[in-house]
């Protein structure tokens, strides 16, 4: 009796012992799964994203700017957000500010892109990263009382005599018009450097304090043309007239080669895909990217 007592007990011990090697598999089978669960949805390592911050003039309608509910959009923004998709190793921070604080930020590093229209000058590349890659096309004209509407071109403008409104000798602008006065010196546009980046040109224009000043389409149909824009009242007094169609581009700070590089790999696919064509006419009302061989910068 006892031996069969004892025989018993051994394999009570050794039942007990099976379930829990049993046990411990489909426990440890668990483990593993949720080591696969912790990837992407790819089957990628879900590493640390790298942050990167995105400064953006908050005030240039329909290029850049705030939403009605604070959100940041824009045909840069827009480009920028279709670019982070592209690139999941990066999350994006967007930053609205202003024109001046965006490119002195840049340069410091407290920023590592910066998205405003930006136009390609030799002076910016000695601070800041350009991208192989442009990221799109900027409508460029002059804004006239209409009485000057004949106005088509810089030549034009020059040799009627015409007086253009102030222009910061840091914007981008002021180098397209300093460009044409060294290739015409017999025909030069009367510039002046202004105190701030920007001034209100349909303003400055409206009140005759100047005869004309240089715009971006997109602007002028946000603030003139527009029912609800602020100078809409002036949309029969004030004429816009292109004279250059320019590429722009993301700006980076000087360390953010890499990024820049991946930037570039982004962008090519969102021009392969068209995806920039749609954006630009959301954002301008036309496919700037149909007069890319008219764009001489």
């Amino acid at each position: 009796m006892k031996v069969k007592s004892v025989l018993k007990v051994w394999k009570k011990v050794i039942g007990f012992m099976v379930l829990g090697i049993f046990m411990a598999g489909i426990v440890a089978g668990c483990g593993l799964s949720k080591t696969a669960d912790s990837g992407s949805a790819d089957g990628s390592s879900n590493k640390e994203k790298i942050k990167i911050k995105v400064a953006y003039d908050q005030s240039s309608k329909p290029i850049t700017y705030k939403d009605e509910n604070g959100n940041a959009t824009g045909y840069d923004v827009e480009v920028m957000k279709l670019v982070n998709q592209l690139l999941p190793q990066y999350e994006f921070e967007f930053i609205g500010t202003t024109s001046d604080d965006l490119l002195l930020g840049l340069a410091q590093g407290k920023y590592q892109v910066g998205v405003k229209n930006v136009f390609w000058t030799e002076e910016r590349t000695k601070k800041f990263l350009y991208p192989k890659e442009f990221q799109g096309l900027s409508s460029t004209g002059l804004v006239l009382k209409k009485e000057h509407a004949n106005i088509k071109s810089l030549a034009d403008f020059a040799a009627a005599g015409l007086t253009l409104a102030p222009i910061a000798a840091n914007n981008a602008q002021y180098t397209i018009i300093d460009e044409y006065n060294k290739a015409n010196p017999n025909n030069p546009v009367k510039l002046q450097a202004g105190d701030s980046f920007t001034v209100d040109v349909e303003q400055w224009v409206n009140e005759g304090r100047v005869d004309g000043g240089v715009e971006l389409e997109g602007r002028f149909k946000n603030l003139v043309l527009s029912e609800s824009g602020p100078y809409h009242n002036l949309a029969n007094d004030l004429v816009y007239n292109e004279f250059t169609v320019i590429k722009t581009w993301a700006l980076f700070n000087k360390n953010e080669q890499k990024f820049a590089d991946d930037y570039d790999t982004a962008i090519k696919q969102l021009k392969a895909d068209k995806k920039l064509n749609e954006l630009s006419k959301k954002f301008y009302g036309r496919d700037l990217f149909e007069v890319l061989d008219t764009a001489n910068r």
